[in-house]
């Protein structure tokens, strides 16, 4: 039984960006494909309410064109007539329905499409009797039914929709002449005019400017999705590995996940995705392979992006936790004597990301320089590697990261101003406080500054409902409940009616 949904729904699988490679079997795709979206039945009755808004920008923007022709007639001659200022009103939109066809395409019906269109007839007739043009106002008020079978593929690497199966229905179509003086066979002609003639030009006309609107938001999306993933010199490549595939529950494209940093490239060939890995419960999920995530790690890292200094107030308020080590006196005389210690932090070698159905955890290794005052060189050096299992939620529009050490080995400490006496008793202090202070504040950090990113993307103006972020076996689920941003929909239609 036919459900409502959206033109959106064509687009907005075209959050991803562009390639040049689509496998014809999406199976094939899967090993290279980095990140899956599938946005399920439930999601169409969200993007429904969208739909009208689309649909009325694609009438209004229309443009229709003059339209000539001539007819012989008895006693009168040749009547040449045109139609000029072809413009639409009272413009209102009934309702839209929708069916999935596993492996075709999407079959839409909008209905009780109701408008009234305005323009001038010109039209001149003679003979050896007669020989004189005129003009008339006129309206047509018609009542449409709209139909299109959409098509998804991939077109230049990207989700394409082919939307020329459109059709139109008028179950009214009369012509009301402005004032009572013309001949009942002239308005009788031009209802013939009408009737053979506009139909034609208002299908093609709003069929034409359905498939515009349609590459339009699909554009719209891409480069809004494009902005999304990008930040400073990092970006990713998620055009697409091969067409989507539709379900009758769902529609599921597949894309490459390629990070780009340093006019370098990553590769992935050994993905493990399949479609049994995701489920149909919730509106819409995105299957996100390690072999994407290593890689924006990767570049985060080169960037320089893991880092943190940490001084004054708020190191020596976080050195007060309470450890069952004894804090070293050097580092205790830092603290107080100084007026602006400070720990600096940073990732000395590339993270490493592994997911499985117990969690994700991270093996990195960190180095870190206690300073006193302004002094060049540290009191404190030290290296340690790590692992970290954590779980990664988004509560509130935040980020939030928990994370508990399962392996950490100090394995370099210099003390440059100090006895190496000192040394294993700063070990053992250091070995605690990256445990019970270190691991918790940078975590903290790392929330902070991924929740202002997504902002910055504007991920908050999405409402999202109960997002789990799920970790597997060599991948991570995100599965959510939305709500369509309307702000996203004002801006697309200023763009589509420029």
């Amino acid at each position: 039984m036919p459900s409502k949904v959206p033109l959106l729904l064509l687009s907005l699988l075209s959050w991803f960006g562009t390639s040049h490679c689509c496998l014809r079997d999406p199976a094939s795709a899967y090993r290279f494909t980095g990140a899956v979206c599938r946005l399920t039945y439930p999601a169409a009755v969200v993007l429904n309410e969208k739909t009208t808004k689309v649909i009325e920008a694609a009438f209004q923007h229309a443009r229709y064109p003059s339209m000539k022709g001539e007819k012989s007639l008895l006693f009168i001659g040749k009547v040449m007539y045109g139609l000029d200022n072809l413009e639409i009103h009272n413009l209102s939109i009934g309702q839209s329905a929708f069916e999935l066809h596993p492996g075709e395409g999407i079959a839409m019906e909008i209905s009780n499409v109701s408008a009234v269109f305005k323009g001038t007839i010109q039209y001149g007739y003679g003979s050896w009797l007669v020989n004189f043009g005129h003009s008339v106002d006129f309206e047509i008020d018609s009542q449409i039914d709209l139909g299109i079978n959409p098509k998804l593929y991939c077109g230049n690497g990207k989700v394409a929709a082919d939307t020329t199966d459109c059709y139109l229905n008028f179950h009214k179509l009369r012509l009301h002449l402005q004032g009572d003086k013309e001949p009942n066979w002239l308005k009788k002609l031009f209802t013939d005019f009408i009737t053979l003639t506009v139909k034609l030009v208002i299908k093609g006309q709003i069929c034409k400017e359905i498939n515009k609107a349609a590459n339009i938001l699909a554009d719209f999306i891409q480069d809004t999705a494009e902005q999304f993933l990008t930040d400073g010199d990092i970006s990713v490549d998620i055009g697409i590995t091969a067409a989507p595939v539709i379900t009758a529950n769902y529609i599921e494209s597949y894309h490459k996940g390629l990070t780009k940093y340093s006019n370098k490239i990553a590769v992935i060939n050994e993905s493990v995705f399949h479609p049994s890995q995701l489920t149909e419960d919730r509106m819409i999920y995105f299957w996100i392979s390690d072999q994407f995530l290593n890689p924006m790690l990767k570049a985060a890292h080169q960037d320089g992006r893991f880092q943190l200094n940490v001084s004054g107030e708020e190191l020596t308020t976080l050195l007060r936790t309470n450890l069952s080590t004894a804090m070293p006196e050097f580092i205790r005389k830092c603290l107080l004597d100084s007026a602006s210690p400070e720990l600096r932090l940073w990732s000395s070698s590339v993270p490493y990301l592994n997911s499985s159905i117990l969690g994700t955890t991270i093996w990195v290794q960190a180095s870190g320089q206690l300073h006193c005052e302004s002094q060049g060189t540290p009191v404190l050096f030290f290296q340690t590697d790590m692992a970290v299992d954590i779980t990664t939620s988004y509560v509130n529009k935040k980020v939030l990261l928990q994370g508990h050490p399962t392996e950490i080995s100090v394995f370099r400490a210099e003390l440059p101003l100090q006895d190496q006496q000192l040394y294993d008793e700063a070990l053992e202090f250091i070995k605690e406080a990256v445990v019970k202070i270190g691991t918790p504040k940078v975590l903290s950090v790392l929330g902070v500054e991924l929740t202002r990113l997504l902002d910055k993307q504007g991920l908050y103006q999405f409402d999202l409902f109960n997002p789990e972020v799920l970790p597997r076996d060599g991948f991570v689920v995100i599965q959510m409940d939305f709500g369509f941003p309307h702000h996203l929909l004002v801006e697309f239609l200023k763009r589509t009616l420029q």
